[in-house]
């Protein structure tokens, strides 16, 4: 006996963007439709009003949902479940058919990928809507986008879903449709666009709050010979491969000072309106998440849950995590994308993964917002990519096909190689021992702006950072910002008055270090824009953003000392 229709009157209601999309996607019928939003903006409600709304009137007679990960199809069901919409997620290859008792099943791409001809099959057997979630994992091998080309082409209505920035590479996603743009290259089209900016504005997600800590490394390398350099300063490739692998070592000095760090945001956030306030500490491998783990437990005084991948018990430990009033959560990879904690509020990127898609993803874990004015914190090393990427949060990026492949920014094969051991001879530079590590707050970015002049941990200064309200509007965020940095330069400027004057000198004055004269610039700059913001009320990302279209170079936390001073001329003849 199949399992009764859902009920669209008991349907929770939908957000705007939701509403929109559902009514286009009603009018327009077609086969295909793509809809990319945001993480935390409701894909899976839209996804399953969409599809009672096809089972309520007949369109269809079934329900595929295809998703990345195991915990990804418990989740889905759960969900579906609670809008009447009963999907199996315990369903194997090996059944072959689909019971009555459901309305359809959950898959992984993997499953897909195996066994297409036995999904084939189910979908030609009724009429089904199939839900591809995380479009994009369909062409992370050439067997899956097959798999699911062939198993859903017969499929009566296909809906794709993505909250995360495309992959550009040269495998077409299936069913995803492309325009060739004036440049001759092919872009991904989607039917419905709801982007970040446009949820903070709607208050659908919160406003995330980026602190950067910089800090002296020091390593050997297998030579023998001691190399050191600072986080964030301009250097090779390499070298910022091994400072980063530095400074993310546990056995040093600057991952114990940032946990501590983010466990005291997240105290500040639990008395200041988010009581049950969880965080989350992405990890590189599975060892050095239990080092971790051990680290936030000494220093928070409770244990950290620990979640790896090729844990068994790891869907139950995440739901068990999400339920309680825990602290900390450390995971290697699996809470990174679509697993709903939305009690996260502070996160410690801890990993070497740097594309915008694997960051886009782990940021997404932090914007859900459950009432009005909640923030989340990301505590991250001063690296100039992850700098970049954390100051273009609210960039729309399409699958491009033809692209050449850039090498700006970090070389994730290169970091992928500096965290394995290799033992091949003459790569001296993949091997070393890392020997110390200190952290300081370097920045704070937010809205694509950077604040802040630097700060030792543990001192005041790092403390007027870390005490922000944990309740603020996105423009209470930015005047907050703006007033402590305004603040930290008037007490540097007090304590220089109240020093005693140095005896007048015939030699010059002390000529500024390269990163002293850039954070000063960074300052002049963020001054002019908040005073172009007062003016205009035009919001500080955007006036960012006209000033890197007018002037080029990249985000001001990345721009070098010529480009900021460039768009320092600039602003002050808009």
């Amino acid at each position: 006996m199949s399992p009764p229709l859902p009920d669209l009157e008991t349907f929770p209601p939908l957000r705007d963007w939701q509403r929109k999309a559902l009514v286009g996607y009603l009018r327009r019928r077609s086969d295909d439709y793509m809809a990319v939003a945001t993480p935390g903006a409701g894909k899976t409600t839209f996804a399953l009003r969409i599809a009672a709304e096809l089972l309520a009137d007949g369109t269809v007679e079934a329900v595929t949902v295809v998703c990345p990960t195991e915990h990804l199809k418990v989740q889905w069901a759960a969900a579906a479940g609670r809008v009447g919409i009963q999907l199996d997620h315990a369903f194997r290859n090996a059944d072959i058919h689909s019971s009555r008792d459901f309305h359809g099943a959950v898959l992984t791409y993997a499953q897909v990928g195996m066994a297409p001809a036995v999904h084939r099959r189910r979908t030609m057997t009724r009429p089904t809507l199939v839900i591809l979630d995380e479009i994009h994992h369909a062409g992370d091998s050439r067997s899956w986008g097959d798999g699911v080309k062939a198993a859903f082409e017969p499929a009566e209505r296909r809906l794709m879903l993505t909250g995360t920035p495309f992959r550009s590479d040269e495998n077409p996603i299936p069913f995803v449709s492309y325009e060739r743009g004036d440049d001759g290259l092919q872009r991904s089209r989607a039917d419905s666009v709801y982007g970040y900016s446009d949820a903070l504005r709607d208050g659908v997600v919160r406003p995330v709050l980026f602190m950067a800590y910089s800090g002296e490394t020091r390593w050997r390398t297998n030579a023998g010979d001691e190399l050191a350099a600072r986080l964030g300063e301009p250097m090779t490739k390499d070298l910022i491969a091994q400072a980063w692998r530095t400074a993310l070592d546990y056995r040093g000095g600057w991952m114990p000072q940032v946990l501590r760090a983010a466990d005291a945001r997240l105290t500040k956030l639990r008395e200041h309106g988010i009581v049950d306030a969880g965080g989350l500490i992405i990890a590189s491998d599975q060892q050095t998440a239990r080092a971790y783990a051990k680290l936030i437990g000494e220093i928070s005084g409770q244990p950290a849950t620990v979640v790896l991948s090729d844990d068994e018990g790891a869907s139950k430990r995440i739901a068990t995590f999400a339920a309680s009033q825990d602290r900390w959560m450390v995971a290697v990879r699996m809470v990174s994308e679509g697993v709903d904690i939305p009690r996260l509020a502070v996160g410690v990127y801890a990993t070497s993964a740097s594309t915008p898609l694997y960051f886009a993803q782990a940021i997404g874990r932090f914007v859900r917002a459950r009432r009005p004015g909640e923030t989340a914190t990301v505590f991250l090393p001063s690296v100039p990519h992850l700098l970049g990427l954390a100051s273009e949060m609210e960039a729309q990026r399409d699958h491009v096909l033809g692209l050449p492949k850039q090498k700006d920014g970090l070389d994730d094969d290169l970091l992928e190689r500096a965290q394995r051991e290799e033992n091949a001879e003459g790569e001296l530079e993949k091997q070393f021992e890392a020997l110390s590590a200190t952290a300081e707050l370097d920045q704070v970015i937010y809205d694509g702006a950077s604040f802040g002049m630097g700060a030792m941990t543990g001192t005041a200064e790092e403390e007027e950072y870390l005490g922000l309200p944990g309740l603020l509007t996105p423009d209470q965020v930015s005047v907050l910002l703006n007033k402590r940095q305004a603040d930290q330069l008037a007490a540097k400027k007090r304590q220089k008055a109240a020093e005693p004057p140095a005896p007048a000198q015939r030699e010059a004055p002390p000529v500024m270090t390269a990163g002293e004269r850039r954070n000063s610039l960074r300052r002049q700059l963020n001054t002019l824009v908040a005073a172009h913001h007062h003016r205009t009320n035009l919001p500080h990302g955007k006036i960012h953003a006209e000033l890197r279209r007018l002037c080029g170079g990249p985000p001001s936390a990345q721009a070098t000392i010529e480009q900021l001073e460039e768009r320092i001329a600039t602003i002050q003849t808009l």
